[in-house]
């Protein structure tokens, strides 16, 4: 049994959304045992709070690409990467500050996200990590997508990536995910599309934080205008965004988790079946 983790330092970096394209500081803090993770919107009245303890998924609205979290007209969009971050590094407590709706893209990897709670410095606190230990498997399924997580006695994911087209076809990935594994091996995938997807998703208001950097965009003959950091990136970024997802339970998950061509909606739908299930916050 390890003890609950929160950072050192105050630390704080500013960007664009990758979707929106939108300004936005971001401002860690660490926070007292068993507050659990906390968003801070403080460009808006009343500087409104959304903690992951006491988050009910029902009210979240859906967006395309990206996971957002909130109530009403109140969200957090793209959570996905820095969520990741936390659970690489199994940070249990800590409080964000930022002023507006979109965390920022940064390279569109969760590395930025690492390298400013290394920066700040990890913390061990004087309680107990909670933990969601999977005892009997759970899972959910859409059309020819699929995710579950089996009972083990270590956080793995299994993932495997289907595109039939040039440049990008079936990649899979499998992981034990602790510390070191998760910063060398997933925190530096980036998020992707391909080439075709490109002016299509503009067109519909997304990507407007985008570009070669940030982006892998994947034409015919494999990545544009850019060297890819894996030969396997896609499916990496695709178990970085689950693993991101997964944490906002808000604990590490003990068990192997298998996906099979799973986005951030299908993600969500098992993040409520292992909320109710095992009794964690609201369901």
């Amino acid at each position: 049994m390890k003890n609950q983790r929160t950072i050192k330092e105050q630390a704080a970096v500013s960007g664009i959304g990758l979707q929106t394209g939108g300004k936005v500081k971001l401002i860690l803090n660490s926070a007292p045992v068993n507050s659990g993770i906390t968003f801070i919107r403080t460009d808006l009245p009343g500087k409104p709070s959304l903690n992951l303890n006491s988050i009910d998924l029902n009210d979240s609205a859906s967006v395309e690409r990206r996971t957002a979290l909130g109530f009403g007209p109140f969200q957090i969009q793209t959570t996905e990467h820095l969520l990741a971050a936390l659970s690489g590094f199994s940070i249990d407590n800590i409080t964000f500050e930022l002023d507006n709706v979109e965390l920022p893209g940064l390279d569109g990897s969760a590395k930025g996200f690492t390298d400013l709670i290394k920066e700040a410095g990890i913390a061990d606190q004087d309680a107990p990590k909670k933990y969601l230990k999977v005892d009997k498997p759970v899972w959910c399924a859409s059309k020819d997508s699929l995710i579950a997580v089996l009972p083990d006695e270590e956080f793995k994911v299994s993932y495997t990536l289907s595109y039939n087209r040039p440049g990008l076809g079936t990649q899979f990935c499998s992981v034990t995910v602790n510390e070191t594994n998760f910063e060398s091996q997933i925190a530096p995938a980036r998020t992707f599309c391909l080439e075709e997807e490109a002016m299509e998703l503009l067109k519909r208001g997304l990507g407007k934080g985008a570009d070669y950097n940030n982006t892998l965009v994947i034409g015919k003959n494999g990545p544009v205008k850019t060297e890819a950091r894996f030969p396997d990136e896609p499916v990496r970024h695709k178990i970085l965004d689950l693993i991101g997802d997964l944490y906002i339970l808000g604990m590490p998950v003990i068990g192997h988790v298998v996906a099979i061509k799973s986005g951030h909606t299908l993600n969500m739908e098992l993040v409520k079946k292992l909320k109710v299930i095992h009794n964690v916050g609201h369901p």
